[in-house]
Order: structure tokens, then sequence, then C-alpha cells
């Protein structure tokens, strides 16, 4: 595993649409523990492939609930909203009020090649709609109502 070096607004890559993955290989689980890694030294909640330079529809995702897996994801059903504050590892130090659904129901292939369908609220609805935005090219920064803000990161003793 290793980590992988992010990309951040303004990068072209983080605007283009990732391509499907066709299927589960060495090199694509070697990607998702890079991602992972990646994801937890930041201190991030969710990463996409974009994100560390690779067209792919990948995107690994932890609300506080163990690592969760997502190739080619789909969302299929969205219902309810929530508007709070977003932050994306790509725009380090900002946040900025975005609306969201509140409940998404997102279908993907996990790391075994199976097809999963899973349900998600609150933040984790939050999560998956971020992280699949990044696959087609979205950042929140286009939908972020208002002004972004400084983030303060507290030091650690």
């Amino acid at each position: 595993m290793a980590i992988r070096n992010l990309r951040y607004e303004g990068d072209p890559i983080l605007r283009k649409t990732s391509k499907e993955v066709k299927e589960v290989t060495p090199k694509i689980r070697e990607l998702i523990d890079d991602m992972l890694e990646t994801m937890y030294e930041a201190n991030g909640v969710g990463l996409a492939a974009p994100q560390v330079g690779v067209l792919k529809r990948i995107v690994v995702i932890d609300v506080g609930e163990g690592p969760l897996v997502m190739v080619n994801p789909q969302v299929v059903k969205t219902s309810g909203s929530q508007t709070g504050d977003e932050g994306c590892l790509s725009v380090p130090g900002k946040a900025g009020t975005v609306t969201r659904p509140n409940d998404v129901t997102v279908r993907f292939m996990g790391e075994d090649g199976e097809w999963y369908e899973l349900e998600g609220q609150e933040l984790l609805a939050r999560a998956i709609c971020h992280e699949c935005d990044h696959l087609d090219g979205k950042l929140y920064i286009d939908i972020v109502e208002g002004e972004l803000h400084d983030t303060v990161v507290e030091e650690e003793d």
C-alpha cells in the first residue's frame, strides 16, 4: 500500500469523466488499498479515484463505520434533503453549505466483483453523492450555496 498524491482544484483531471471498471483486477485492488490509505492519512471521509489522478469509477468512504469500497457506483434513488457544511480533500482548508439528498440508494460492484445495493442516510448519503460527483468531473464548489469559508484545524497535543 502507498499514499498517493492528491489532486487539487484547478487540476484538469478533476473535471474529467471517469471510465467504468470492467473487472476488479489485482491492479484495481492495489489502487483501492492506496486510496483507503491516502484517505485515512488525510483524515478524509471519502475519496474518489480522480482525486489521486486515476480516471476510474472507484470511490472509498468511511463515515466511522469502517471502509466502504464502491466500484462503478450508480445512485439509483434519492429522497429527502439535508443542508450542511461540506469540504473536500481536493479543496483543502475550505468548506461550504451544500444541499444533498438525505437518503440515497446506490448500486455498485464490490472488490469481489459482485454487485450490491446499499441505502445510506445523512452523512453517508452526503458522502456517496459527493464522491459520485467526482466521477463525473463535478466538485462540491460547483453547487455550494453562498461563499466558501476557511476550516479550522485543531492542533493535536
